[in-house]
């Protein structure tokens, strides 16, 4: 088995680290405490051809893997969760297009986000609809050649931002099979009755916008259903397929970072008169730190290989998204311990990657909802 990346791939890294570096580092504080994200950023990573790089050629892409666009987050969360998160977001529901999409959605709204023109959100969530999907609410009405559509969505990633959002809505709401009662609906942010209303002063990644979205009596083209009429639920596990290990390789760039800061902190602090770092105790976390993170990432790196070569493998992908959520929370954790006192100011870096660790075992599919995939796997 070769565990080796291509030159290519090493190259992305570097660039991504190097972008990140010079870009994120100096505005992390200040975009986390002011809730807010410069769209210049955003643009300028789509320069760098960052946003969308699985993206077919054919719609302005790079048209390489989601492996690729796994190594660029995990450098972005390396340096800030939130701007990482913020840049990154901006193609989320990209995959959904790429995969059903109609060739006329996938050349009018591809090309905008890989070139910064456009971004995209998913609607899924709703206030009484969170794991479990098949309870979300939102209906679709059909009306002559329109939709009609009325609900209300919640922690939507770039509600209040996005030029487009792809909404997961009941479009059959009678069919007996709660699995069938779904579809997705592009609804452009412009259309008269959308409305967002952002979530301020979250625990965590604030750079990227989070927000409450409203559809009242909201009406499009019946053309702007995306794939299939009622094969929305199982669309959106194929999505979650491609997005859960992202979310894993966002754990193991923060569980870096904590890493980092703790080596830097254990080299710099001293204690009884010597460094922090000659204590046997401080050695083994970071041991620990360096062990774990090494698993994490072979975990994501084999999940989304799977999802490459077109055979993703759910309790594979539910294992790496599950476990990189643990082992972020954990190395957050003990880089905030190691810092002490330190660590329990806002200002410091340890302390947003603490408070962004929690929502990797929340978003995508909480982490009980992930060992259920797994244990299914094992057990069925």
């Amino acid at each position: 088995m070769d565990f080796t990346l291509s030159k290519e791939q090493r190259d992305i890294i570097r660039a991504a680290r190097k972008f990140a570096e010079g870009e994120f580092a100096d505005r992390a504080l200040e975009f986390d405490q002011e809730d807010r994200f410069d769209l210049d950023l955003w643009r300028a990573s789509c320069d760098m051809g960052f946003v969308g790089i699985f993206i077919d050629e054919a719609y302005g892409g790079a048209g390489m893997g989601f492996l690729e666009h796994c190594l660029i987050t995990e450098e972005f969360w390396a340096v800030d969760p939130g701007i990482g998160q913020a840049v990154l977001s901006a193609s989320f529901g990209a995959e959904i297009l790429l995969l059903f999409g109609t060739e006329a959605q996938k050349q009018e709204i591809l090309p905008r986000v890989v070139s910064g023109k456009a971004m995209i959100g998913t609607a899924i969530t709703e206030p009484d609809a969170g794991s479990d999907v098949t309870s979300a609410r939102t209906l679709a009405r059909a009306d002559g050649s329109q939709w009609v559509i009325n609900g209300t969505k919640m922690f939507i990633t770039n509600g209040t931002v996005a030029d487009y959002i792809l909404l997961f809505c009941q479009t059959d709401p009678d069919n007996p099979s709660r699995h069938k009662r779904y579809s997705f609906i592009l609804v452009p942010t412009d259309t008269p009755g959308y409305g967002a209303k952002k979530l301020a002063r979250k625990m965590g990644i604030r750079a990227s916008d989070t927000a409450e979205v409203t559809l009242t009596d909201v009406r499009v083209p019946k053309a702007n259903l995306v794939g299939n009429p009622g094969e929305g639920f199982y669309e959106l596990m194929a999505f979650f397929n491609r997005t859960r290990p992202q979310v894993a390789a966002q754990g193991v760039g923060l569980a870096r970072a904590a890493m980092a800061e703790s080596i830097r902190h254990a080299k710099e602090r001293h204690q009884f008169g010597v460094p922090l770092a000659s204590f046997q105790i401080t050695q083994f976390k970071i041991a620990e730190m360096a062990t774990l993170i090494r698993a994490a990432r072979n975990l994501y790196y084999e999940a989304v290989w799977t999802v490459d070569q077109g055979k993703p493998d759910h309790a594979l992908i539910a294992m790496a998204k599950w476990y990189a959520g643990k082992i972020a929370t954990q190395c957050a954790d003990e880089a905030v311990q190691l810092h002490g006192g330190y660590g329990f100011i806002e200002e410091q870096k340890v302390n947003r990657l603490y408070r962004a660790a929690k929502v990797l075992e929340i978003y995508e599919g909480a982490k009980e909802v992930e060992k259920m995939i797994i244990a299914r796997s094992l057990l069925d």
